[in-house]
Formats: structure tokens, sequence, C-alpha cells
């Protein structure tokens, strides 16, 4: 073999050995930029990683590297050097170690920090009960701690000082919940999960706070205390839909109250039994029981039930700043919440006969 072939050989040799160390090492570069977790199981790939201010590329590497997100920690930072990439953002981040080495990388370019808000949307009309199973789904507290705050009296009366609505009414010892009614139905952001039940109520309680802030000079020249409005307005919630309907019957109940008749109210009987609309018809012993609830009960001609049935919407508490008068004595509504006023019992029974011949009588499953 001369020379000049034998140099070949070991041109070409060397030129095989860097060519399949470039492929070797693109494959290396190429593998390692992809996700740590390549299983579509389902499973939670969120990690939580704090990137500290002032802290440089190399270091944020091999954090993420440290903490199962990307793959190598070398490879991070070759990728950040050819692609000029600068300014990785501090933060709290989630990331999902099913995502690539690229896409983490941009994560941080963007600052796409964790968004650990919480947000709670509490529906008018719905009771303190329906509160505190909505607030134990959203948040880490339970049921119990809701109704545990809710027998502090030290806590009640601190609030009662803070919000000029709230009165010595709510302490009552006959109201099953102090702050039913007061708690404005709308959606609320909370910073996260861990927020307390103090801590909700109290941001709900500021929100009811500024709203009522407008009608304070109408309240408080009202004919009605201010939890006599909250009282007037949960029960106009639940029975009936629009403003207009909601100022009449407020107008139908002043009425009865001051002919000294009861409210007759079976919203009122639902919530004195602790029953949710629509879970049952109410039995005649339930209708007849004394409660402090019951407007159907003994001794309720001419009253309204000891406090609030659920919390209103703002609706229904402009309903009772703004009630229509009527001659009416007796309202119905049909399965579809049309409401129908009339005058006398014996007109009312006629209605209610007329809406069941027309199958427009709710009847409970």
């Amino acid at each position: 073999m001369n020379r000049k072939k034998s140099v070949t050989i070991i041109f070409i040799s060397i030129l095989i050995l860097i060519l399949t160390i470039f492929i070797g090492v693109f494959i290396w570069y190429n593998n390692n930029l992809k996700p740590v977790n390549t299983k579509s199981n389902g499973e939670n790939s969120l990690i939580r990683v704090e990137i500290e201010e002032g802290m440089g590329s190399a270091k944020i590497s091999t954090l993420l590297k440290e903490s199962n997100i990307i793959r190598n920690a070398t490879v991070m930072k070759i990728y950040l050097k050819i692609n000029n990439i600068n300014g990785l953002q501090a933060g709290t981040y989630n990331f999902n170690n099913q995502e690539d080495m690229k896409t983490i990388i941009q994560h941080l370019v963007n600052g796409d920090v964790a968004d650990d808000t919480v947000k709670i949307t509490f529906i008018e009309g719905k009771n303190m009960r329906w509160i505190a199973k909505k607030i134990a789904e959203k948040t880490i507290n339970s049921e119990e701690d809701v109704f545990e705050l809710l027998k502090d009296k030290d806590y009640i009366d601190s609030l009662i000082e803070k919000y000029w609505f709230l009165t010595d009414d709510i302490k009552d010892e006959n109201i099953y919940y102090p702050l039913e009614g007061y708690l404005l139905p709308d959606t609320y952001t909370f910073e996260n999960d861990t927020v307390s039940v103090k801590s909700i109520f109290n941001l709900i309680l500021s929100f009811t706070e500024k709203y009522l802030e407008k009608y304070r000079d109408e309240i408080e020249n009202s004919e009605f205390t201010i939890h006599e409005i909250f009282t007037l307005a949960s029960i106009t919630e639940l029975e009936g839909k629009s403003l207009e309907d909601r100022e009449e019957i407020i107008g139908v109940f002043l009425n009865r109250m001051n002919a000294k008749m009861s409210l007759g109210s079976d919203v009122t009987t639902y919530y004195a039994f602790k029953i949710d609309m629509g879970e049952r018809d109410l039995t005649a012993k339930e209708l007849n029981t004394e409660n402090a609830y019951n407007t159907r009960g003994a001794n309720m001609s001419g009253k309204l039930p000891i406090g609030p049935i659920c919390n209103p919407s703002k609706l229904s508490i402009e309903a009772v700043l703004n009630y229509k008068e009527t001659d009416a004595f007796y309202f119905v509504a049909d399965k579809n919440g049309k409401v129908y006023f009339t005058k006398n019992r014996e007109d009312h029974i006629k209605m209610i006969n007329k809406l069941k011949k027309e199958n427009l009588w709710y009847v409970y499953e």
C-alpha cells in the first residue's frame, strides 16, 4: 500500500469518525430537548419551582434538571447560547414535564408564572349551606369550618362593629347562620385555595358594604330596618323572577302583615326545615309547625321570619326599597315562574285550580 492510499484511508476514517460523533451529538442534543415525561397517562405532571431574582441561566438550568423538568442542564445552556436567549424571568412556575425544553424555556422568557388564584361564584338565592359546600369545593376549608366560624360570637361581634349594615339582630339565638342574607352574590377572586373562611367573608362583606353605601341614606330613612330589608329581599328572591314581580310581592307581604295575616310563604318553611327547594313537597305537619322562620306556622301572623333565608341579589334588595303598592293579598307562580296576583282567597284558589287544569302547576318528581 503506497503512502497516498494510506493517507486517503486515514482521512476517510477520520471523516467517518467526525461524522459519527457529529450525528451522535446531534441525536444526544435533540433527545435531551424532549420532555422528561413522555407518558400521556393523565397523571399530574405539574412541578412547582421558584426561580429567584438574580438567578443566572446556568443556575436555572441546573435547578430545572434537579427538579426533573428538563433532561439535561448542559443542553439547556447550549440551547440558550446558540439561540441568543436572555432575560429568563424570576417567579413561581408550575412547569409541566410533559412539555419539551423549548416550551419550558419559552415559559421563562414570557414570565408565565403560576396563577394560583381561586374564583368562587356565589349564586343569587342560595343559602349558607350551599355557600359552605362551595367554599369546601374550592378551598382547603371544610363545611364545618364555615359553620364553626359562624358560631364564634366574638367574631360576629367584631363584624357588627366593623360594618354599619350588620346589627345585633343577626345575633338572635333563633337565627341559624348570622351572616345569612348579607353575603352579596357575585364572583370573588382569592389569592389561592388556602384562603381562610374569615378572609372569604370579609371580602364579600366589603363588597356588600360598597354596594349598599349608595343606598345608605335611603336605608336609614326606610320604614324597615336593614335586617328587615334583607329578610324581605331574601324571600322575594325565591318567590319571583322579574324586578316587577318582586316589587309587587313585597307589596303583598306588607298588605298581609298590616292585616295581621301570616305571609304564608312556602320558601320560608323549606328553609325552616333545612330542605332545599325542589327536593320534595312539604308535609302538612311541617307547614303548620311553629318555627321562627316558618311564616305558615303558628304565632306568625303579621310577622316576618326571624332573618333572611338566602343571600338575595341586588335586584331583590332594590325591589324592597322601591316596592309596589298593590291591592293584592295573594300570589302564586306557575311552573314557568310567571306570578299571578289576586285580591282574595277565593280568587287565589281559582287561580291555583286553573293552573293545575292547564298543566302549569309545578309538581315535584
